[in-house]
């Protein structure tokens, strides 16, 4: 049986971001989205998710590329002077791992992060991290044990087969290779803590090496080359440019991302391959 979670990600980064989730979930195919509690648009997304609950809403953990929930004196290992995290993951990754007494402070952000998830009174359907960051030992660790406290039902695991990707995109197999045995290791830790932890998870995901670039064309070869089990798809969208995205994600096609999300190409390929669309509370 292949089930297929579709979800939008940063929400709350921007308006035209928040519009285009809404959208795509109410025209189109998308069924989830993650929000990024401490960005400049969180407000207006959380408003749009509450009316509109048929979404389903996750935590986005940010901690790179985003502001921090805490004030900059709580947190100073990992923000600067302005609450700005670092715009370098595999830098900041080798300082958390390692550097003295920082663990207090992730953990204190994370929880803060998850508090204010909680004030939303939204219901928390997964949780996943910015750049993919829980793959980090002790980032899974914390948001694990915190999650536990706030009822956290399911993590993204980003587990991207190497062939099936490759199958559908046509680019680069050298380096989606590379990729999955370079994170093999990590991904069968994560698999094992979840279990411990009793945290559902999706079993694949696709949008890792094509991130910025999942066109209607793309996403409907994604569909043909779907594997057994649940796949979570995960988009970008927007409805238009602005400055947020021109900083943050200046090489994506998040547009285009938008319309392939409603795409009536792309809802008739889910319809007639009967493929079931979910959220993650639905695992």
């Amino acid at each position: 049986m292949r089930r297929v979670i579709v979800n939008g990600d940063d929400f709350g980064l921007a308006v035209p971001i928040n519009e285009a989730i809404l959208a795509a979930h109410c025209r189109g195919v998308l069924t989830t989205a993650s929000l990024m509690v401490g960005a400049a648009a969180a407000a207006d997304a959380v408003e749009r998710a509450r009316r509109v609950p048929t979404l389903r809403v996750g935590l986005h953990v940010v901690l790179v590329e985003g502001h921090s929930i805490l004030p900059p004196h709580a947190i100073p290992d990992l923000v600067n002077a302005h609450g700005e995290f670092s715009d370098h993951p595999a830098r900041s990754g080798f300082k958390y791992a390692l550097k003295p007494g920082i663990r207090k402070q992730l953990e204190a952000e994370i929880r803060a992060q998850f508090e204010a998830f909680r004030k939303t009174g939204l219901a928390l359907d997964h949780a996943d991290s910015h750049n993919h960051l829980h793959l980090h030992p002790r980032i899974l660790n914390l948001i694990l044990e915190i999650g536990r406290d706030y009822g956290l039902p399911a993590l993204r695991l980003p587990n991207e087969p190497a062939f099936p990707s490759w199958r559908a995109s046509r680019k680069s197999l050298t380096a989606r290779l590379a990729a999955w045995i370079l994170l093999s290791p990590l991904i069968e830790l994560m698999k094992s803590r979840l279990r411990r932890s009793r945290v559902r998870s999706n079993d694949f995901i696709f949008g890792m090496a094509d991130t910025g670039a999942m066109t209607t064309e793309l996403l409907l070869r994604f569909l043909q080359n779907l594997p057994e089990g649940v796949t979570e798809i995960y988009c970008h969208p927007s409805t238009r440019r602005c400055a947020e995205i021109e900083r943050t994600m200046p090489t994506y096609r998040n547009v285009e991302e938008f319309e392939a999300l409603t795409s009536d190409r792309v809802r008739a390929a889910f319809e007639d391959a009967g493929i079931q669309r979910i959220a993650f509370s639905d695992l």
